[in-house]
């Protein structure tokens, strides 16, 4: 697959010169109070089945690449999560403005 390719997701970005990796700093901060309420309802949800981490995963992938690269972690998680409980009619898009 070229980096061109138009088959490439907007996630699969391993090879494109442009995101050549930094070496890794072992000393990553934990997740801030945000990270951590998002990951809670994510872990909630689960539990109750009413989303795994593939459909997660999709959703997060499903973002479009302007979005995508604007988001952070934890907000890319939440727009996947928000989506998903409208997708499934737990909640309205209207509820979320």
């Amino acid at each position: 697959m070229t980096e061109e390719s138009p088959n490439r997701a907007i996630h699969d970005i391993g090879g494109i010169a442009r995101f050549r990796c930094t070496p890794v700093e072992h000393d990553e901060a934990p997740p801030d109070a945000f990270g951590k309420k998002v990951d809670a309802i994510r872990q909630i949800l689960a539990q109750k089945k009413m989303m795994t981490v593939d459909e997660l995963r999709r959703g997060i992938e499903s973002i479009p690449q302007d979005e995508y690269f604007a988001l952070g972690y934890y907000e890319r998680w939440l727009r996947s999560i928000a989506a998903l409980m409208v997708e499934k009619g737990v909640i309205r898009q209207e509820d979320l403005a």
